[in-house]
């Protein structure tokens, strides 16, 4: 099945260079007997051994075998397509997933048989590196060059890391979740931000870390947080024992929390955009336990997918693409300025050795 829901409104302020809308994601199991296939396709090429599978199956399988992941983008398109229509945008939005239904050629298919010349894709995912950006831009082409001649050319809008609207959403995900302090720790209590780990030569060939500290620093600021009470680490490493990646780990930095003497903590996923499977178990489940063993309070705030301003930030993006809004009026916060629509040759390459897993 490929998703597609339509805006009925009036004609755009400009003459679009754009006939449709692409929502690109992760994809996710719906269902007991997908998980198995799912990570199969998830982790194709990388020789991971299929009792590593079976032990990341049961992570899905604890959740009934269902992942949020799918569910939530059906929403997002539900919230994303009155948002545009309401700002003069009445493309269709197709939707297309790297590794599971609706898959990215079931959404090029779709698109051609609509006859969409040019379409404009919304990657899931706030910040560049191999897996996050050029890998999806290589899924879409391969999607294309499956689907023939006739497919559409795809053009990406860029990352959104330092938009005022992400930051925005992140900070208020994480007042709701301070809410929930005692009122005497909210002023104290350390901030966790967490991100996927990534191998570290994928690291080196792109700017995720810079991104997500730059993420994480403005978030932080927007809520009047010091630096000394908040931190970046990462979460769902995988792969090969003695392949450096990217730390430090949530749960070795959570001991180190407590040991400095806190009694409560709060952990936000601002490297994810939904809450999905990674986020519930590895945060919701593996910390949580871990946190209940040594005296930590732990709360966790929500990814900021599904609120109103990630949703704002979506149209903005695409808007700024169809009326070719110049550099110096696309809104970013922070030191970088917006990012290139166009990824810089030689940005983002892959690692030197096949990842287990990667990013949503």
């Amino acid at each position: 099945m490929t998703a597609r829901l339509e805006a009925d409104g009036t004609a755009s302020p400009t003459r679009p260079r754009y006939d449709a809308i692409l929502i690109v994601g992760f994809g996710g199991p719906e269902k007991a007997d997908d998980v198995l296939p799912f990570l199969e396709n998830v982790t194709r090429g990388r020789n991971v051994p299929r009792e590593r599978l079976e032990e990341v199956a049961g992570h899905y399988h604890h959740f009934g075998g269902k992942s949020p992941f799918n569910d939530q983008v059906r929403s997002l398109i539900a919230d994303l397509v009155p948002e545009l229509r309401r700002h003069g945008v009445p493309l269709p939005v197709y939707w297309g997933n790297r590794n599971w239904s609706p898959t990215l050629p079931d959404a090029v298919r779709a698109m051609t048989a609509a006859g969409v010349r040019r379409a404009l894709a919304v990657v899931l995912a706030a910040y560049s590196s191999y897996s996050s950006c050029r890998q999806y831009l290589e899924d879409v082409e391969r999607a294309r060059g499956e689907v023939g001649p006739d497919a559409p050319a795809v053009d990406k809008v860029r990352v959104f890391y330092n938009h005022p609207e992400f930051v925005a959403a992140n900070a208020d995900r994480v007042r709701e979740a301070l809410a929930k302090v005692p009122a005497g720790r909210r002023g104290s209590v350390p901030i966790v931000f967490t991100a996927h780990s990534i191998p570290a030569s994928m690291a080196a060939n792109s700017d995720y870390e810079e991104q997500l500290d730059e993420a994480c620093r403005l978030t932080a600021e927007a809520l009047g947080v010091a630096r000394d009470r908040w931190a970046l680490v990462y979460q769902s490493r995988s792969g090969r024992p003695d392949d450096p990646w990217l730390g430090p780990d949530v749960l070795d930095h959570l001991k180190v929390v407590r040991e400095s003497g806190a009694e409560t903590v709060v952990v936000h996923p601002i490297g994810f955009l939904t809450d999905h499977m990674e986020v519930l178990y590895d945060l919701d489940e593996e910390a949580r336990t871990l946190c209940d063993g040594i005296g930590l309070a732990m709360v966790r705030s929500h990814a900021v997918g599904g609120h109103p301003g990630f949703v704002r930030m979506i149209r903005e993006l695409v808007r700024e693409r169809l009326l070719d809004t110049p550099d110096d009026e696309r809104r970013a916060l922070g030191r970088f300025g917006p990012a290139a629509d166009v990824c810089p040759e030689g940005c983002c390459r892959p690692p030197s050795r096949p990842a287990a897993r990667a990013p949503a």
